[in-house]
C-alpha cells in the first residue's frame, strides 16, 4: 500500500470511490476479474451461498447466516447497500469488520488494480473477498448487488444459488420483462449445483437455465413448503419434516424468506435436518433493521427499505393485518424514492393502507426533490400528498399530525429508512 493510501480514513476512501469511476453502475466482469486475479483470486470461504433476486435478498441471507450460526459453523457475509454504516456490508460471525480491516483491504485492491478503473461496488466487493478469505470460514453468504450474471459477486462459483422472488426493477440494466430479468439473476447458477427459488413460479428463464446446467431446482410451494400454525410453522422438503418457530421479522413474506433460507441450508447441508433445536435457535436469532421495523410510540412508526412495487405489495399486506389486529387509525406514509424507481406502481400498492403521503426529497445524482416525487405520486393516487425538502421534515410533520392510535410508514429507499432510523431508533 502506498503512503497516501495508507493514510486515508474509511470515509475518505469511500468518498474517493464514489467519484473515481465515470459510471456508478457499469456491469461486466472483465475489469473486476483482471484485478481479482492479480490479487490471487481470493475466495471468501470453502463453500459459498450466492443470493440474487429482486426482493428479500437481505432477509434470506440473514436467515442463512442465523442458521449457520445456530449449527455452529464459522461463517461470514457480504451484503449491499448498508443501512447506517459501511462496515455492515462485511460481517464475520454476524459482527461488522473494523475500519482498519477495510482500509487494509482497500489498499490491497488499490495496489492490484493498477490502470484498471473499478466502480464503487466492484472495488468494495473485491475488498470483501480479501477480508473474508483469510478468516478460514466454513461458509460465506454473498449477496449480489444488481442482477447476477454480470455482478462482481458472480466472479465466485456458488455452491448453492439462492434466487429470491423476481419482480420488475432496474429494467434499464436487466431488461423490460421478467424473463429477461430472470435470465440475469440465473447467471449465478453453476452446473450440477443446487438452486433454491423463493417463489413457486420463477421466470421461465430461471427454470430453463437450471435444467440446462443440470442444477437441482427447489421452489417454494413446489419442492419445499412452509405452513404457519400454532405459533410456529411446518417446513417440508423431500423427507425433511420440521416444526419451527416463526421468524421474528414481521410480515407473512418473511416466512417465505425464512423458508427459502432454510431450504438453502438443506440443499447444501442435508445433515442439518437432524439439528432441529439448533435450527430453531438460529431462526430466532435473526434480526435485520429496516425490514418493517417497528418503533413503538405515539404514533407507532414502521421503517422499511423497500423501493419497488413488489416490496410495496408485501408491506401493504403485512401492515393491513397489523392494522386490523391492533385497530390502528390512519396510516401516514413518509415516502422518499430515487428518481429511477417506479413511483406510480408503488403508490398504487400502498394506497390500500395509506391515508396520505408526505413526499421527501433525496439528494444525489439518482435522487429527486419532494415536489418531483409528489407530482409522480399524484398521477397514480387520489390520496392527499404533501411536499417536504427532506425525510426529517416529512417525518416530523407526519408524526406531529398523527394521534396516539395512528401509524406512520417510512418507505421508498435505503436512504429514506436510514435517515428515519437515525432520528428515531437512536433516540429510543
Amino acid at each position: 500500500m502506498d503512503v497516501q493510501a495508507s493514510r486515508r480514513s474509511l470515509a475518505e476512501w469511500l468518498a474517493l470511490l464514489e467519484v473515481r469511476h465515470p459510471k456508478a453502475i457499469d456491469l461486466g466482469l472483465e475489469r473486476c476479474r483482471a484485478v481479482w486475479q492479480r490479487m490471487g483470486s481470493p475466495k471468501p470461504a470453502d463453500r459459498i451461498f450466492s443470493v440474487a433476486g429482486t426482493n428479500g435478498k437481505g432477509s434470506t441471507g440473514a436467515t442463512i447466516c442465523g442458521l449457520l450460526d445456530g449449527l455452529g459453523y464459522r461463517y461470514g457475509s457480504y451484503t449491499s447497500p448498508h443501512l447506517y454504516d459501511f462496515n455492515e456490508r462485511v460481517l464475520i460471525g454476524g459482527q461488522p469488520v473494523s475500519d482498519a480491516r477495510l482500509i487494509e483491504a482497500f489498499g490491497k485492491v488499490e495496489a492490484a488494480r493498477a490502470e484498471v478503473s473499478l466502480t464503487y461496488f466492484e472495488f468494495t466487493t473485491l475488498a470483501a473477498f480479501c477480508i473474508l478469505s483469510v478468516e478460514k470460514l466454513d461458509y460465506a453468504v454473498m449477496e449480489v448487488g444488481l442482477g447476477g450474471r454480470l455482478d462482481a459477486v458472480n466472479l465466485l462459483d456458488a455452491d448453492c444459488a439462492v434466487i429470491t422472488p423476481v419482480g420488475m426493477d432496474h429494467q434499464e440494466y436487466l431488461g423490460n420483462d421478467l424473463v429477461s430479468i430472470g435470465r440475469e439473476k440465473a447467471g449465478i447458477i453453476r452446473a450440477g449445483r443446487p438452486v433454491v427459488c423463493g417463489q413457486p413460479d420463477p421466470p421461465a428463464s430461471i427454470q430453463q437455465i437450471a435444467m440446462q446446467e443440470h442444477a437441482s431446482l427447489q421452489r417454494l410451494g413446489i419442492e419445499f413448503h412452509a405452513t404457519p400454525g400454532d405459533g410456529g410453522f411446518r417446513f417440508c422438503m423431500g423427507e425433511v419434516d420440521l416444526v419451527l418457530p416463526l421468524p421474528r421479522l414481521a410480515g407473512s413474506h418473511q416466512l417465505n424468506n425464512a423458508a427459502t433460507g432454510l431450504a438453502s441450508i438443506m440443499a447444501l447441508i442435508p445433515s442439518a435436518a437432524a439439528e432441529q433445536a439448533a435450527l430453531a435457535g438460529g431462526l430466532q436469532s435473526v434480526r435485520l433493521p429496516g425490514r418493517l421495523q417497528r418503533v413503538d410510540g405515539e404514533p407507532a412508526v414502521w421503517i422499511d427499505v423497500g423501493h419497488n412495487p413488489m416490496a410495496a405489495r408485501a408491506v401493504s399486506e403485512a401492515l393491513r393485518e397489523i392494522i386490523e389486529q391492533e385497530a390502528f387509525g390512519p396510516l401516514r406514509c413518509v415516502l422518499g424514492m430515487l428518481a429511477d424507481k417506479d413511483v406510480q406502481a408503488v403508490a398504487k400498492e400502498l394506497d390500500a393502507i395509506v391515508s396520505s403521503y408526505y413526499c421527501a426529497g433525496i439528494e444525489g445524482s439518482r435522487g429527486q426533490t419532494g415536489k418531483q416525487l409528489a407530482d409522480r405520486v399524484r398521477t397514480a393516487s387520489l390520496r392527499p400528498v404533501r411536499v417536504f425538502a427532506d425525510v426529517a421534515a416529512a417525518l416530523e410533520t407526519a408524526m406531529a399530525e398523527s394521534g396516539p392510535g395512528d401509524g406512520v410508514l417510512v418507505f421508498g429507499s435505503f436512504l429514506t429508512a436510514s435517515q428515519a432510523g437515525r432520528l428515531l431508533v437512536a433516540a429510543t
